[in-house]
């Protein structure tokens, strides 16, 4: 079984992450989640980085989740601890990139696919690409975070026909419903994201990173997290703040101003 590969390229302000399995459609493996939290926390620490775009090899899927030939065979409790637990730690790190990630889908994106695409804050996606969540097909349900982050971007009604049922949404029902922000010819989806990735990097880095943890803290994502950061950054812009630390290392008193 091959392993695959997750990489990260970087190109002036853009970083690319590649989920490199096509011959397995992109499935994830333990080793391939461990790769790709390791290369976020890089990029979340990478000063030049402004935009991310995440994209997948092959044009048979963007990614069918985890594989199941990895974790068929688990006990319960190594399950849990295994792919559950690391594959909400992965994501919700995805989803708390400082940087917008762009994901660009050339193929369907099926469970665990699925809920990688909708931990990206902006999804083009290809034409013959759909989207579905069919965990309830072989007994189990969606592990990732999906039914979390879907409620945040369709309502509550087709999310339960999504994983009672395992029905696709095509792409311009996708499109419709708020779940990508464009579709494109095949072929097109990762070009489409790098011109998307431009015009954001042009931008002030720092005003749309702010304004991606505002939105995120506005419909209730990480919010004392967000709260804490900009309240932490604003008091650092002081003149006291400077006069704190100054203090502090000549061993006086602080004379604070309100400035």
């Amino acid at each position: 079984m091959s392993s695959g590969v997750v990489s990260l390229t970087r190109n002036g302000f853009v970083a690319e992450i590649l989920i490199d399995r096509p011959q397995k459609l992109n499935a994830l493996t333990v080793v391939m989640l461990e790769d790709l939290y390791r290369l976020l926390l890089q990029l979340d620490e990478d000063p030049e980085i402004r935009v991310v775009i995440l994209h997948s090899a092959g044009d048979r899927a963007f990614c069918v989740g985890a594989d199941i030939k990895a974790w068929a065979d688990h006990p319960p409790m190594e399950m849990w601890r295994s792919w559950v637990k690391r594959g909400h730690r992965v994501f919700d790190a995805l989803a708390g990139l400082r940087q917008p990630v762009i994901a660009a889908i050339q193929g369907p994106a099926l469970g665990g696919g699925f809920e990688l695409a909708i931990a990206a804050d902006l999804r083009i996606a290809e034409q013959r690409a759909y989207f579905s969540l069919p965990e309830t097909g072989i007994a189990t349900c969606p592990g990732w975070s999906g039914s979390a982050r879907l409620n945040k971007l369709i309502n509550t009604s087709l999310i339960k026909e999504l994983v009672f049922t395992g029905c696709k949404i095509e792409s311009t029902r996708a499109l419709q419903l708020g779940l990508v922000n464009a579709v494109c010819a095949e072929g097109q989806a990762l070009t489409k994201a790098r011109e998307m990735a431009a015009v954001i990097a042009l931008r002030a880095p720092i005003a749309v990173q702010l304004s991606k943890q505002m939105i995120a803290a506005n419909s209730g994502e990480n919010s004392a997290m967000t709260i804490e950061a900009m309240a932490s950054g604003l008091s650092a812009l002081t003149n006291d703040a400077k006069e704190g630390v100054d203090a502090f290392f000549e061993k006086r008193s602080a004379n604070f101003t309100g400035e």
